[in-house]
């Protein structure tokens, strides 16, 4: 009933364990799995070694979460040995997703990932909280989204998913050029920012990187709109990701044209079975309504 195809990957319902969250080691991926999870995607694999920024890097704020972790990473032979462990115990597809500070590292990336064989390679153009290392996030630009698109396409075995942020002017733009450059999927979105909270008893910034991207229920609008204009925009599928919590935002998202929904803070708000909640809840809402496929109703906002 609530099953659904991302590139050809039969998910068993639409969630999907956003990456960074609960996506650090194999066994926390096979868990998200066993509790519901359509899919599952592990936190962002570099190629070398990351600290990330010093704590505190989440903090919870009044619609959301603010987060400034800095793509923290094990390197890529740790990464790769719970990727594995992960492809071979899972009982949902894996997602692994990539980052990397240079285009030509970013394929580097995608052909050493490949190997192990996941359903599918998300490719994370779009953090927000480190441009001061790394410069413009590349998803603020068409030409340059494009281009670590293609190169990621080249030395992928398997279907390539882009991350898209919503830090931008227009989002069909960035959409439309990774669709031609080859991304067989778009994940919207990544979270928005940066943004800052600030200690009104010491007067400094909450966080030690004084900024962060904002998730949860807070940028769910902003969510829903990119997706809906994404889904205007290219025919490759949409894993609709920003504040769901409920079935009924992943209803919305739906809707808007999503066909797989990626929860995170979902996780922290309702626990790890969120994805089993979120289902549940999309299931009788199709009962209610008359609907006997997801299909049934994805897009129908355009109508």
């Amino acid at each position: 009933m609530i099953s659904t195809n991302i590139c050809g990957i039969k998910l068993g319902n639409p969630t999907i364990l956003a990456s960074g969250i609960m996506g650090v080691t194999g066994s926390s991926l096979c868990f998200a799995a066993e509790n519901g999870a359509g899919a599952v995607t592990t936190k962002s694999i570099g190629i070398e070694e990351r600290k990330g920024h010093p704590a505190p890097i989440v903090l919870e704020w009044e619609k959301g979460l603010i987060n400034a972790v800095g793509l923290s990473s094990p390197g890529i032979k740790s990464s790769l040995e719970e990727l594995k462990y992960a492809v071979e115990k899972s009982q949902s597809p894996v997602i692994a997703s990539i980052f990397a500070p240079t285009t030509k590292q970013f394929g580097e990336v995608a052909k050493k990932v490949s190997e192990i064989k996941p359903a599918l390679i998300e490719a994370n153009i779009s953090c927000p909280n480190v441009e001061a290392e790394f410069g413009k996030p590349f998803a603020t630009d068409s030409k340059v989204s494009a281009d670590v698109t293609r190169i990621v396409k080249k030395n992928s075995k398997v279907p390539v998913i882009v991350k898209l942020s919503p830090n931008v002017p227009n989002i069909k733009i960035i959409a439309k050029a990774v669709e031609k450059a080859g991304a067989d999927a778009i994940c919207a979105i990544n979270t928005v920012g940066p943004g800052m909270l600030i200690d009104i008893r010491t007067g400094k910034p909450l966080l030690a990187n004084k900024c962060g991207g904002l998730s949860g229920p807070a940028v769910r609008p902003i969510a829903v709109r990119c997706v809906y204009d994404i889904y205007e925009t290219v025919k490759i599928p949409i894993i609709g990701t920003g504040g769901i919590t409920y079935g009924r935002d992943a209803v919305e998202m739906i809707m808007a044209g999503a066909s797989a929904v990626g929860i995170g803070t979902g996780v922290h708000y309702r626990g790890i079975d969120v994805f089993k909640k979120v289902s549940d809840e999309i299931i009788k809402f199709m009962e209610k309504q008359g609907y006997s496929k997801l299909k049934d109703f994805r897009g129908i906002a355009h109508g």
